[in-house]
């Protein structure tokens, strides 16, 4: 069975959402989906075109399987993006009664396609929380991968605030922060945002593929962080950037500007300006990390301390207990393991204030300091 530990704290929280829930899809976040409502005591009901997928998600205790004679106040589909249109026709065909929502990562494409039918959209509103895994499966599935993050909801003039509240209270029950935003602009940002760095680091990881041992063995944090999201589906993405083709090709020409003017100014590096071009791009790069959103969505920047954590069982859990000895509260945390060493570099993010007591506090307790920038 999975996970439920925090069951119990979310069960004493009365849950928005009620009645029956279909899921359509036991796939990482319908079976996410599932796991968190089950644990706030809503009853889930699951399909899935593949029978192992459904009995491996109703087994690790995402839900039941969906019966003839389910009455769903919710209707979640969550499929490929190719077949999503084609889901949620039927399940509004289905459940005339029901809110039907679906978590593709692409909004307009699936719209279009279901306006182009006819089909009656009164009590659909497209949804798309921001959250997921590098693997994918109802065997990945976790209950708290919505929390903190946001959930797209995308609504129109003829939406009634009943039906949003159903489709807000899911999103606020799992955690996430309801964003109501149209499907136009949905698939701009995310093509910004999450389709173009998965093409980036995908083709910067495909670079490694021939690349010395010798190389790749110099391989720190930063290009894991930068390349970490290559390990995704290609039978997935080919879907969700064919649905999304024309914001990913806008933001992708505009990048390969960028790249060609950096690459033509480190040919002659010597020539006027080419260094400045350089430095310019680089400090671009500066301005717009300070413009993503920190912890609870704060445009707020942390001080950073390294601190050498040795390669042995309890020596993480103990450097937690002495920073929470020392009341210093942790933003953020990066894990770093040089090959062949015995210790790892623990990047520990915290508030600006707290960064030299903690640093005192540490090397008064025997931990070293690598490096802290204040």
């Amino acid at each position: 069975m999975t996970d439920t530990s925090s069951a119990p704290a979310r069960n004493r929280v009365a849950a928005r959402t009620h009645g029956t829930v279909r899921i359509v899809g036991a796939g990482l976040l319908g079976s996410s989906i599932g796991h968190a409502l089950v644990a706030l005591g809503v009853d889930v009901a699951l399909a899935d075109t593949s029978p192992a997928q459904l009995r491996l998600a109703i087994d690790y205790g995402a839900g039941r399987a969906a019966r003839d004679d389910d009455a769903p106040r919710l209707v979640v589909v969550a499929v490929p993006p190719d077949v999503v249109a084609d889901v949620i026709a039927r399940e509004l065909a289905a459940f005339p009664d029901a809110v039907v929502t679906d978590v593709a990562s692409v909004k307009l494409q699936p719209l279009r396609d279901l306006e182009r039918r006819g089909i009656d959209l009164t009590h659909y509103i497209g949804s798309h929380p921001l959250a997921g895994r590098e693997r994918g499966g109802a065997i990945a599935a976790r209950a708290d991968i919505f929390i903190g993050r946001p959930w797209v909801v995308c609504r129109d003039a003829d939406t009634s605030a009943a039906d949003l509240a159903v489709v807000e209270g899911l999103a606020l029950d799992l955690g996430a922060t309801p964003v109501e935003m149209g499907p136009e602009e949905h698939d701009r940002s995310v093509a910004l945002v999450s389709h173009v760095p998965q093409i980036v680091a995908s083709l910067l990881a495909g670079r490694f593929t021939d690349a010395p041992d010798g190389s790749l063995g110099l391989a720190g944090q930063g290009v894991r962080d930068t390349t970490r999201i290559a390990a995704s589906a290609p039978e997935l993405w080919v879907q969700i950037l064919d649905a999304n083709a024309a914001p990913v090709v806008d933001v992708l020409d505009a990048l390969a500007a960028d790249l060609a003017q950096v690459a033509d100014a480190l040919r002659a590096p010597d020539a006027p300006g080419a260094r400045r071009t350089v430095a310019d791009a680089i400090r671009r790069g500066n301005d717009g990390v300070e413009r993503l959103p920190g912890k609870h969505g704060q445009n707020r920047r942390f001080e950073q301390l390294v601190v050498m954590v040795d390669d042995t069982a309890g020596q993480l859990g103990r450097l937690f207990g002495d920073l929470g000895e020392l009341d210093v509260n942790v933003e953020d945390l990066r894990l770093e393991h040089s090959p062949g060493a015995q210790f790892g570099l623990a990047e520990i993010s915290v508030a600006p204030a707290t960064l030299r007591p903690a640093a005192e506090g540490l090397a008064a307790r025997g931990w070293k300091i690598a490096s802290m920038n204040d």
